[in-house]
């Protein structure tokens, strides 16, 4: 069965390497290692032509990376019709984005779960009308004031090369879950060992 894996951000290039893009850059170093290119959705069938997304379509893994081109608190709704168009469970759904309750670089895979309020989730709990899919979560830091000018500030110095390589790591993971005949809580032992050192808080 298809999977596909969402990387949620905001469309535009003013949110290049924002903290809430980092899920769109790790599926950008996905497709990046794979050859693949974003396309419209319309390369799936004519039917699938007005879903506000873009896709990479691997047809190795039998996989699509998409990336929802609404803003994040609207990603629901270009995920959901194309879950139900193609006839994909939740499960075989993975969600890559932004947490501010981790440390910068640090990484986390969750098997299912609520939003932890973040909105993008919470767009895709509301319209799939299940919040039992996979997600992993990508660190950006908790500033101490207004969190909403941080998801939309550009990375930079730094903070920037350590968001690059939780990317990195990222795209490692999601490569695996693709690739490998091993169950979610195998993936999730192996990589949360691999990634314990990472990140101030210890990753």
């Amino acid at each position: 069965m298809t999977r596909l894996v969402v990387g949620l951000g905001n469309p535009g290039p003013q949110h290049e390497w924002t903290p809430h893009n980092i899920g769109f850059h790790a599926l950008d170093e996905l497709a990046r290692r794979s050859k693949l290119i974003f396309e419209a959705p319309a390369v799936l069938g004519a039917a699938m032509a007005g879903i506000p997304c873009v896709l990479a379509r691997d047809t190795r893994r039998d996989a699509l990376l998409v990336k929802p081109m609404m803003f994040m608190n609207l990603s629901g709704t270009a995920v959901a019709p194309l879950v139900r168009s193609l006839g994909v469970l939740p499960e075989q759904v993975l969600a890559v984005f932004d947490d501010l309750d981790l440390a910068l670089g640090a990484l986390r895979i969750r098997p299912h779960g609520g939003s932890g309020g973040h909105n993008g989730v919470r767009s895709m709990v509301q319209m799939l009308g299940s919040d039992h899919f996979p997600r992993l979560r990508i660190g950006v830091g908790r500033p101490g004031t207004d969190a909403a000018r941080h998801v939309l500030t550009q990375l930079t110095g730094d903070a920037r090369v350590v968001a690059e390589i939780s990317v990195a790591h990222a795209a490692d993971f999601l490569a695996a879950w693709l690739d490998e005949p091993e169950s979610l809580e195998k993936l999730m032992t192996r990589f949360h060992s691999r990634w314990k050192d990472l990140g101030p808080d210890g990753g």
